[in-house]
């Protein structure tokens, strides 16, 4: 070999290591997103609804008071007041079970379970389409941003499951 194939050969392998850090990096942010998701979708559960209500209405009282036109403390506020038993429900089971799947999902990939790569994929390219369908509703730029997170993580577990997949062909 030369040493300019050698050279070659150190850089793809430093390159390799470096995306699977990037890998790791992005399933433990989806891990700890499952965590706190299905933690908030728990508390959601038990916190009555006028307790929601009052948090609102603390959280955004001094903004109210500097700029009593404040979009976004308004809206807040409008949802609170506007959120049903039904919603909240609908809420909760939605936050708790996309936070286990999460979590469930994260632990089969750290185990390296090959099968668990393309449901991870699927998963997350199902929920893409949610928040772009949703988007298109709300106009919500942070559903975009979420997206684009969400696909930068799916492309990390397509080339781990490559290369996971290459190693097992070995």
């Amino acid at each position: 070999m030369t040493s300019s194939t050698v050279r070659t050969m150190a850089s793809a392998s430093k390159r390799a290591r470096r995306l699977h850090g990037f890998f790791e990096f992005a399933i433990l942010i989806k891990g700890v997103d499952g965590i706190l998701e299905t933690a908030g979708g728990i508390l959601l559960l038990f916190v009555p609804l006028r307790a929601i209500d009052d948090l609102i209405q603390v959280l955004t009282a001094h903004e109210l008071s500097d700029e009593p036109d404040d979009w976004f403390a308004n809206t807040l506020r409008h949802a609170a007041a506007s959120i049903s038993v039904d919603t909240k429900m609908y809420a909760s089971i939605y936050l708790i079970s996309h936070g286990v799947l999460k979590v469930f999902l994260v632990y089969l990939l750290w185990r390296e379970k090959l099968w668990a790569f393309p449901v991870a994929i699927a998963f997350i390219v199902v929920f893409i389409g949610y928040q772009l369908y949703r988007y298109a509703h709300t106009h919500s730029l942070a559903l975009l941003i979420f997206a684009a997170i969400d696909v930068a993580v799916t492309w990390f577990i397509w080339r781990e499951y490559g290369a996971r997949l290459r190693l097992a062909r070995i």
